[in-house]
């Protein structure tokens, strides 16, 4: 057979996938381009993988096959291809015709027969076939010369992984899927024939000829219904063998090319120069105006200038000699950036050794200096104290300046150490998430991709995965050696790359070096310094939980009149709409009636049922996440838990949290405030929370320079009280505590875009009222109509909002011709630069008062920051000290047009003084 093997490509396959598995994205002029850039993507890394074999693409051809005419039934409740979809296709066929790839669309037949028809035809002329999809239906193609490759998911299927991974060899996967059915394409298969059941046949007597051969024999297999099955199949045998036609891949499609006939002709780069302009894919722009021998120069490009696109020839060196290592040293020592990093035993930042360091002083020169690989020889490596000796001064000198990538973990390893990480210039993942925040993601392996075109190796490439995964100080050196070179070498150049851009926006590099880097160490002190809870606290509350959630088990089942699962949502759904009758609000992508929680919170208004499981879930989910999880979390050298906080993750600037997720942990319930009690204050230490009041209604008042609302907080009214005043047409001292609620949700649900329909659902009012309230309240602020008026057009124009700050929040979808999709954008350009400029705020706030407790005498620290608010640990008779100076520090963080206020408590836990 051929070395090079004859690549086909399921193009529609891919096509849904790509459009599924991307967010929404779009061009300038509102085009949808997610699905163009997933296939293309594909494409190109098809063409890398395979170098010097042909790939065609098919795709299927518009309107109805020969499985139509077999069974009008066939495909009859897939959902008809959405608009945004559907205009990605042209775009899609003309980028593959301009790679210079075939393209086949054959009418009366699907994409699959096309390549079955052609995959029977190479192997028969001894050529090898592998074919890109995603549609487990192929796994009947496979054989010794023909090959599955899910580029998506980076899995290879040949004979064995057909049988790894459905339990029978690719000659029955036919008669599987005949046997089962398939609900996406309407294959009827054989009722009550499951896929274990299925296997069960299968592999006890082969496939459908044999089963139909010998019905008694069934009766003998050891499955769950065998004894039944006999009559359930005999019943159903024509349903099974026009499912096993449906299901079968056609080979002999007549086809006016054959395998010889697909050739790969060079690209029209001009053509493809044009058609990536026009989708706005500016990478692949980059590359293709990238003149000839611009990477070769890109080496002596300074820190200051963007390096070129495309990563090259790399000279990556492992330093096992007091020689080289000297030699590496100097050219750190000299150099005026150089990249960092660090390979380590553990993700735990709390509990990981470094094995080893990484670093780059010019793009493609890298080097990897391994100390306490556990393998290795004692005359190999050099001596670990020695190394660490030579690179403290190096390190922790303020002078020498460093960029990394997710500097905040390598500062909190190095501290294990006993090494204070200075000099910390750049960061590259805080780099890629200032300029677009919802672009991509921001860890290196995607900004490699995204800015570089480079796909870097995969630590799962080299340590493998699942529970035999190896750590990092179990890796041999002619793997660990190249991948953590590279790891310094692709953050220099993402630097280069990332730098320059930006540099083109001011106020952007003013967020970058003004918050987001200086928040990396202190960000890592408070992680470092960690909270104390209570786990004797938690444990007798998820002991009382579980009693509780055993209780609201018994009654489900007494409302619902039999025992059920509550955490299936199949059990559930036939539950609450098939038995119960209750009414079906919302439908999922595959047209079962939704029990998600919106759902039940809307049946929960009329019936008890949806009610109680609410709370079932809201329990069981305190107590996995929080309760029984807590304890375990506890460091055993600090006797302390130990959040990570990540400052690349949301879209507006704001902290999230994770390990535990502190943002989470519910406030209005008993039981989130009995999580709360668990933090607690050392001995001689108290708890002190101070919390923003109100800040997005203050920014709010702030953007839209509205005189009644900024009278409201100068005088220090009740915000809420006084636009129930204005709203309701009562004197401020007749409000009633419903007038305030309302105005309440009014105020808080305008800036989150909510409309009267939703305000509606929320004050339990028609929706003409809610309607009357927010023109109301328009009326008696209209400069905050004029502010959200004039932010969606801005936004719409520009493609961005800005916080107070400058911090950018691009919206894709605002210019989008989908109008929910459009709508949802204007939303957010409305709330983000109010959620956006709080976040600033509460980070400069963070900066601020960490510097001062560094330099005072004060015994405080920072232990958590979470939604609007700090949280301290403070020594007792210090307390009324730190108090004052952390009100006047957060309330000066930023100047606006109304007084920012910070509500400060103290308690010997979170919740006294929260």
């Amino acid at each position: 057979m051929s070395n090079t093997p004859l690549v086909l490509v399921d193009g529609s396959s891919y096509l849904y996938r790509a459009y599924h598995a991307l967010p929404p994205l779009t061009n300038s002029k509102g085009q949808p381009t997610g699905a163009v850039k997933g296939v293309i993507n594909m494409l190109r890394r098809l063409e890398k993988d395979y170098p010097g074999s042909e790939v065609a693409v098919v795709f299927d051809a518009k309107g109805k096959t020969f499985r139509d005419e077999i069974f009008a039934e066939y495909k009859a409740h897939r959902p008809p291809m959405p608009d945004d979809l559907r205009v990605q296709i042209e775009p899609i066929h003309n980028i593959i015709r301009a790679m210079g790839m075939p393209l086949l669309i054959i009418e009366g037949v699907e994409a699959d027969d096309v390549i079955g028809t052609l995959a029977r035809q190479a192997t028969e002329q001894g050529v090898d076939v592998v074919v890109s999809t995603g549609d487990k239906d192929m796994a009947q193609l496979v054989s010794d010369h023909v090959t599955l490759v899910n580029t998506m998911t980076e899995t290879v299927m040949d004979r064995q992984g057909v049988v790894d991974k459905f339990g029978i060899p690719a000659e029955l996967i036919i008669d599987f899927l005949a046997l089962m059915g398939d609900k996406v394409d309407n294959i009827p298969g054989v009722p009550g024939v499951g896929e274990k059941s299925a296997l069960a046949l299968l592999q006890g007597l082969g496939g459908l000829d044999a089963i139909y051969g010998d019905l008694e024999a069934v009766r003998s297999l050891e499955f769950r219904g065998a004894k039944k099955m006999p009559e359930k199949l005999q019943e159903h045998r024509d349903s099974a063998y026009l499912s096993y036609e449906l299901a079968t891949i056609k080979t002999d499609v007549p086809l006016d090319v054959g395998p010889a006939e697909l050739h790969c002709t060079p690209a029209d780069e001009a053509q493809l120069l044009e058609l990536f302009r026009d989708m706005e894919f500016k990478t692949w722009v980059k590359e293709l105006e990238l003149p000839q021998g611009a990477a070769a120069a890109s080496n002596s490009v300074a820190a200051a200038e963007p390096v070129a696109v495309t990563v090259t020839e790399t000279d990556y060196e492992t330093v096992l000699t007091q020689e080289r290592f000297n030699h590496w040293l100097q050219q750190l020592q000299t150099a005026e950036l150089f990249a960092f990093d660090t390979e380590t035993t553990s993700l735990d930042y709390m509990e990981a050794r470094v094995v080893g360091v990484s670093v780059a002083v010019e793009p493609g020169k890298a080097a990897y200096i391994p100390f306490a690989h556990d393998y290795l020889d004692a005359p190999q490596q050099l001596d670990e104290s020695w190394v660490w000796e030579q690179l403290k001064p190096l390190l922790e000198s303020e002078d020498k300046k460093k960029v990394g990538q997710n500097l905040k973990y390598d500062r909190s390893v190095l501290a294990n150490h006993g090494i204070a990480l200075r000099g910390i210039a750049y960061d590259t993942m805080l780099e890629s998430y200032v300029l677009d925040s919802v672009a991509s993601r921001h860890d290196m392996d995607s900004l490699a991709q995204k800015y570089l075109d480079h796909t870097t190796i995969h630590f799962e490439d080299i340590a493998g995965k699942g529970a035999k995964q190896l750590t990092f100080n179990q890796i041999a050196l002619e793997q660990a050696g190249p991948y953590a070179a590279e790891d310094a070498d692709i953050t220099l150049r993402l630097h280069r790359t990332l730098w320059p851009q930006l540099q083109q926006h001011p106020s952007l590099v003013s967020v970058f070096e003004e918050i987001e880097l200086p928040l990396v160490s202190v960000l890592s002190d408070i992680e470092r310094t960690g909270a104390m809870v209570d786990s004797k606290l938690l444990g007798e509350q998820s002991l009382e939980i579980a009693r509780r959630l055993e209780e609201l088990e018994r009654e489900a089942h007494d409302l619902a009149g039999e025992p059920f699962n509550l955490s299936s949502t199949k059990q559930l759904g036939q539950i609450l709409f098939e038995k119960l009758q209750l009414p079906v609000i919302k439908k999922t992508p595959k047209g079962a009636p939704s029990t998600a929680e919106e759902v039940l919170q809307e049946l929960a208004l009329d019936y008890p049922l949806p009610k109680l499981l609410i709370e079932h879930r809201g329990l069981s989910k305190l107590k996995s996440t929080y309760t029984d999880k807590l304890p375990q979390m506890i460091n055993p050298r600090t006797g302390r838990v130990h959040t990570s906080y990540h400052q690349a993750v949301t879209a507006t600037g704001r902290l999230s949290s994770s390990d535990p997720n502190l943002q989470n942990i519910p406030i209005r319930t008993e039981e989130g405030r009995r999580i709360r009690k668990a933090f607690v204050a050392p001995a001689g230490y108290r708890i002190v929370a101070a919390d923003y009041s109100q800040i997005e209604l203050r920014i709010m008042a702030h953007l839209s320079g509205d005189e009644g609302l900024q009278k409201a907080f100068a005088g220090g009214l009740d915000v809420h009280k006084a636009t129930a005043a204005e709203v309701f047409q009562v004197p401020l001292e007749n409000v009633t505590g419903e007038q305030r609620r309302s105005a309440k949700a009014i105020n808080f649900g305008l800036i989150y875009g909510m409309s009267a329909f939703g305000l509606a659902k929320q004050l339990h009012v028609g929706r003409f009222e809610a309607q009357q309230y927010i023109d109301l309240y328009f009326e008696r602020y209209p400069g905050v109509k004029r502010y959200m008026d004039e932010t969606r057009s801005q936004a719409s124009e520009s493609g961005y909002v800005e916080t107070l700050r400058g911090r950018r929040l691009y919206l894709p979808e605002i210019r989008s011709s989908n109008g929910m999709r459009r709508q949802a954008a204007e939303r957010t350009a409305i709330n983000a630069p109010m959620q956006g400029s709080a976040a600033d705020i509460i980070k400069l706030a963070m900066l601020s008062v960490h510097q001062w407790l560094q330099v005072s005498a004060l015994d405080a620290r920072v232990i958590m920051q979470v939604h609007d608010e700090l949280v301290l640990e403070v020594a007792e008779a210090q307390v009324d000290a730190v108090c004052a100076g952390l009100r006047e520090r957060m309330e000066a963080a930023m100047e606006l047009a109304v007084p920012l206020v910070v509500d400060v408590g103290v308690g010997a836990n979170w919740d006294e003084a929260h």
